[in-house]
């Protein structure tokens, strides 16, 4: 459902889906249960759709998969932390905002990237931050490679490539197509050239997108 535009399916394609990967449709039924007690899905009329929570994981996901980049005129954005006494909850809260945001920790409390996404900054308004658009004296590439380990994330994404043309059984290609979204939601969206020749980014987007046709099929949701 995750991969899913609209995000509403019916319980019989759910099912469909299931089986697929070897689930019958009594457990694909007792998982769903579960799941909307939970608040993860939520019933409607003959199917089910994703909760507030999970539509906007799946926006998450959806802005790493279409590639969000735009045009870069050279400059940053910048996000610093001017409030202290917080408690730890609050802190770990904001580090989850600024990473899902796509900013990078430069220092303590100095979070960064490229001003390359079109995005709302919605970071922005959170009275703990100070922000503003900069035009750093480093090296942009080498600033880069300081905030991210692009040469682990692109050997990441290679072995992930290898993998979706290897893997055959239904089961692990779903395992191989969640791991290369969780790779691309972790995707910074540099400028095209602050990364390393060769990036798998859009290799690994076009992969993605056609797993996501392949399951429509199964789950005969058409094109």
């Amino acid at each position: 459902m995750l991969g899913a535009h609209p995000d509403r399916m019916k319980t019989a394609e759910i099912i469909t889906a299931g089986e697929y990967f070897g689930i019958s449709a009594s457990t694909m039924r007792v998982a769903l249960s579960r799941a909307s007690t939970a608040g993860d899905v939520l019933r409607v009329d003959g199917g089910y759709e994703l909760s507030d929570r999970l539509r906007a994981r799946q926006r998450h996901q959806d802005e790493a998969v279409e590639d969000i980049g735009a045009a870069w005129d050279g400059t940053w954005e910048m996000a610093v932390v001017v409030v202290a006494g917080r408690s730890g909850a609050d802190r770990a809260s904001l580090r989850d905002d600024l990473h899902g945001a796509r900013l990078a920790e430069l220092r303590e409390g100095v979070w960064m990237r490229p001003a390359n996404l079109r995005r709302p900054r919605t970071y922005e308004q959170d009275p703990v931050l100070d922000c503003f658009t900069v035009g750093p004296r480093e090296d942009a590439a080498e600033l880069a490679s300081r905030l991210w380990d692009l040469k682990a994330w692109a050997t990441h994404g290679e072995d992930l490539l290898g993998d979706v043309e290897e893997v055959t059984d239904p089961a692990l290609r779903l395992a191989v197509a969640a791991n290369i979204v969780r790779l691309l939601t972790a995707d910074p969206l540099l400028p095209r050239d602050l990364v390393p020749q060769g990036w798998p980014g859009e290799r690994l987007r076009r992969a993605y997108l056609a797993y996501q046709q392949e399951l429509r099929g199964v789950a005969g949701l058409g094109s």
